[in-house]
């Protein structure tokens, strides 16, 4: 029996939700399952993912196949560098307490990096409804501004009629 690790649908049209699930490569994609170890909701800006790290180790270990948004999901919670720490462990490179402390330490950076991107898409989302009021210059008064338009005229009206002259001899 081919075991994968994939998303079960849930939610209304266009409303997606998802449950991160066991179940048999055989059985359809919302049928049965064997095991739900996580939820996955993609419509939250940065997406919420809830997941059993040592459910979903296990099911690895036990050499259950995730599918490639599972593969990612799983990399992006430390599922994998885990799995790949405890090989090490396994293989004799070094020891459980180290391959843990490496894993602490991965995971308090990777965890601020992902806050350090949630603040920042904050800000810039507060940053696109602040809102700036157009401010339209004031004309000058009327009185100073009807001198300006009478001369105006006269000179182009002068050099109309010089013009139309040459060409009526």
């Amino acid at each position: 029996m081919a075991v994968k690790i994939r998303l079960q649908r849930h939610g209304s049209k266009k409303r997606p939700f998802y449950f991160i699930v066991v179940a048999d490569g055989r059985a359809p994609r919302d049928g049965k399952f064997i095991q739900k170890i996580g939820t996955y909701n993609p419509l939250t800006v940065p997406a919420t993912i809830e997941l059993d790290r040592q459910k979903a180790l296990e099911w690895l270990n036990k050499g259950a196949q995730p599918t490639d948004t599972v593969h990612r999901i799983l990399s992006f919670k430390g599922v994998l560098y885990l799995k790949h720490l405890l090989r090490g462990v396994k293989l004799g490179l070094f020891d459980d307490a180290t391959a843990m402390a490496k894993f602490q330490t991965w995971y308090a950076e990777h965890e601020s990096q992902v806050a350090s991107k949630n603040d920042a898409h904050k800000k810039a989302q507060a940053a696109k409804k602040v809102y700036v009021p157009v401010v339209k210059k004031v004309a000058e008064p009327v009185a100073e501004a009807a001198p300006a338009v009478e001369e105006a005229p006269e000179a182009p009206a002068a050099e109309v009629a010089a013009e139309e002259t040459p060409a009526a001899e």
